[in-house]
């Protein structure tokens, strides 16, 4: 049986208010809070930020993540991360959750320096930008040099359990210097298994239907699933809870 001490730190992705909400309802001792987790998560509003402080209970990580897609930034894109992180940094946040990669897929290093120290006393977390990195030993090592807190990875895979191999040789590699934080598809135990794994972030989500009575088939406000305006994706709360008690058995 694992001892409490033992136990890892739980961290739920979440979009928004009610997500966070959901996420400390049902047990996790951290979040990271997103705007949009059909594009992978990019950085909510202020006003929701603000709001989250008022209502949390637990720690939560801000993504800072501009747009959707690859984590190769213009200079635009760019400065207004740094000017996100000074904004957060300022609101008394725990966290940042970041990632920046050159064109060769590799850490882009001066870039990631320099959100570090913007960041300040705030931790700071790559996210699975790593996941994209061409040679993940090497990248580990650079997020090191940046003075990263932790890395959000999968191990390369869709899944933890596929990524498991690499996973275990990251948390060899990191020792002390750097957390692994394991994500993907979790299956807890065994994942922590074949890992240890010391910390552990999956999201628990759920497309649940719009309360909207009244709905216009003809007007999509993006893409081409027109449904997608009358289907919301919410934090699972009981979903969250049951896998949370499964990764601290």
């Amino acid at each position: 049986m694992v001892t409490a001490a033992q136990r890892p730190l739980i961290e739920l992705c979440v979009e928004g208010i009610d997500g966070l909400l959901a996420a400390q309802a049902a047990g996790a001792d951290r979040v990271e809070l997103c705007a949009s987790l059909v594009e992978g998560g990019i950085t909510p509003s202020l006003g929701t930020v603000r709001v989250a402080l008022e209502r949390a209970t637990i720690p939560f990580h801000v993504i800072v993540r501009p747009r959707g897609g690859d984590f190769l930034y213009s200079e635009a894109e760019y400065r207004s991360m740094l000017a996100d992180i000074g904004a957060l940094r300022d609101l008394g946040v725990a966290g940042i959750v970041v990632g920046c990669l050159t064109a060769d897929g590799a850490i882009d290093e001066a870039r990631m320096s320099e959100l570090v120290r913007a960041a300040g006393p705030l931790n700071v977390t790559c996210h699975r930008a790593f996941d994209m990195t061409r040679d993940p030993a090497e990248a580990l090592e650079a997020l090191i040099r940046c003075k990263v807190g932790r890395v959000l990875t999968s191990g390369q895979h869709d899944t933890a359990l596929e990524g498991v191999d690499l996973l275990a040789r990251l948390v060899r590699q990191a020792g002390a210097r750097i957390i692994i934080l394991g994500c993907g598809g979790l299956a807890p135990g065994e994942v922590r298994r074949q890992t240890g794994l010391t910390e552990m972030h999956f999201a628990a989500l759920a497309d649940v239907p719009s309360a909207m009575r009244y709905r216009n088939p003809h007007v999509g406000m993006g893409g081409t699933d027109l449904d997608r305006e009358y289907r919301n994706t919410v934090t699972d709360q009981d979903l969250a809870a049951a896998t949370i008690a499964a990764a601290r058995v």
